[in-house]
């Protein structure tokens, strides 16, 4: 490898053909900047530079070297400067589901990079199940999941109301076996609703999976079959209540994280106060 330190002498004795204006620019001694070229030459094996030609000039070698030893010297800086740039250096893996990342969630997550350009935020998407057992793994500094009940070690938990959704438009007679709307196995929706469909001694088959949110939304506006849906997801969709099963027992939005201080803790505090919003929300104005 070359050292920069002779590449550098050699580049300005290059651009200024004058060993003592390529100590002036370097702010060194004539006898040093010519002790580092004819180190360089040394290493290299053959002569860069003609001293004896009037102003000095580039020997064939030379020039071929000259353009890599610019852009080696221009790597060098960058690497120097993106190093000296802490920027995104520390990360914070977070897991959520996907309809959590709404706007003023995602909204959280910009202004807190902004403010801690150190940290880098790397957010995954997910099923609940799935983003707990890797949580517990280790994968990940924070999780928002939901779940049937919040275990004890929960830094925040709100209710989400659950229930079940048709189309609005092509809503007809739903007789066995009944059609439905899942997230693929491991999703928490699925489960329950099997549970429950097979609760009301009525038989079903599987009739549409999808892997997001949206997906599953749009299938059922399409009228492929029953879904137990979170009611938030209803507004402004075309799927209307669906009441042959009857209520369903809400479920819990919880928050778990590894840590509460340092900027982790400021990341949950940020996170919980986004869900207290939503869930207040849809709680709706309080009565008279």
């Amino acid at each position: 490898m070359f050292d920069p330190r002779l590449l550098r002498a050699f580049v300005a004795i290059a651009d200024t053909r004058s060993f003592t204006q390529a100590a002036e620019r370097l702010h060194s001694t004539q006898s040093t900047v010519s002790q580092q070229l004819a180190r360089l030459e040394q290493a290299v094996g053959q002569p860069l530079i003609d001293r004896a030609a009037r102003p000095v000039r580039l020997t064939a070698p030379g020039e071929r070297l000259l353009g890599y030893a610019r852009r080696i010297l221009a790597l060098q800086q960058e690497a120097e400067t993106l190093l000296a740039d802490r920027a995104g250096t520390a990360a914070i893996r977070i897991g959520v589901p996907e309809d959590i990342v709404t706007l003023p969630m995602s909204e959280i997550f910009a202004r807190f990079a902004e403010r801690h350009r150190e940290v880098r935020l790397d957010v995954t998407t997910g099923l609940s199940r799935d983003l707990d057992r890797r949580f517990r793994a280790g994968e990940f500094d924070i999780i928002v999941v939901k779940e049937a009940a919040a275990s004890m070690d929960n830094r925040a938990s709100f209710p989400e109301d659950i229930g079940w959704f048709e189309s609005a438009e092509r809503a007809r007679q739903w007789t066995d076996p009944i059609p439905l709307v899942t997230f693929p196995p491991g999703g928490l929706y699925r489960e329950a609703m099997f549970e429950r469909v097979e609760r009301e001694r009525r038989s079903w088959y599987v009739a549409f999976t999808a892997t997001s949110l949206a997906s599953v939304l749009t299938a059922v506006e399409a009228g492929l079959g029953l879904s137990l849906l979170p009611k938030r997801a209803a507004p402004g969709q075309k799927i209307r209540p669906y009441a042959g099963f009857g209520d369903e027992a809400a479920m819990v939005v919880s928050v778990y994280s590894w840590e509460t201080s340092g900027l982790i803790g400021q990341l949950i505090g940020l996170i919980r106060s986004v869900l207290l919003d939503r869930y207040e929300a849809l709680r709706g104005p309080p009565g008279p």
